[in-house]
């Protein structure tokens, strides 16, 4: 089953609708005893950093959502899913994310630069998108069929700085990002797929291979 994680910060539909249009079946199931049934999780998100924390607390989905990540389960964090992967945010001091990447969040400074970065971006390819799934044989290709350069759509004021190897692609704002990653069964992607026309939805349809 392939499972939308609800926690009250993402584009649920939007992200359901895109899955439907491939073809696939996807629920959105907000409790951790829907986690456990997940054979693919979508974790999206829009907003803050704490409030998204405090929303997985309440709900009881932080340890759920390790404990499948840890089982090898495929998962893909967008845009804040991305970010709470990480183990702390500058947006919120003191607040813990799920720590599966090393890293950290961090604000865009560069002067003169506008916040939040909003619209059609390139991506860059820094390394084989390819990444090994804990649970199957298969390689996964998250950009197959997907030029270098690329335009995606971003939403965002906040970037992930990791801390390990994990870059799939960087894009630069005033500075270069990375805007998707991989890590064994984990990617993360910066930009909204389910925003991002054709190519967005071929993302999505990549990660549905794992």
């Amino acid at each position: 089953m392939i499972v939308i994680v609800d926690y009250g910060m993402g584009n649920l539909e939007s992200v359901k609708n895109a899955v439907s249009f491939l073809g696939k079946e996807a629920v959105i199931i907000d409790s951790a005893e829907g986690i456990k049934s997940a054979k693919k999780i979508i974790f999206p998100g829009v907003g803050h950093f704490s409030q998204a924390v405090k929303q997985l607390k309440t709900k009881n989905l932080i340890n759920p959502l390790r404990e499948k990540i840890k089982e090898g389960i495929p998962f893909l964090g967008i845009c804040l899913g991305m970010h709470l992967l990480f183990e702390k945010s500058s947006e919120a001091q003191g607040v813990s994310g799920l720590g599966v990447i090393k890293g950290e969040v961090l604000k865009f400074d560069y002067k003169g630069l506008i916040v939040p970065h909003m619209g059609w971006n390139q991506i860059k390819k820094v390394q084989s998108p390819k990444s090994k799934v804990q649970s199957q044989d298969e390689m996964v290709d998250l950009f197959e069929g997907i030029e270098d350069g690329s335009y995606f759509y971003f939403a965002h004021s906040y970037f992930c700085q990791p801390h390990e190897k994990v870059a799939l692609a960087t894009t630069d704002y005033g500075q270069e990002f990375v805007s998707a990653l991989s890590k064994k069964n984990i990617w993360g992607i910066q930009f909204h797929p389910e925003k991002s026309q054709k190519k967005g939805l071929k993302v999505l349809e990549n990660f549905l291979k794992a």
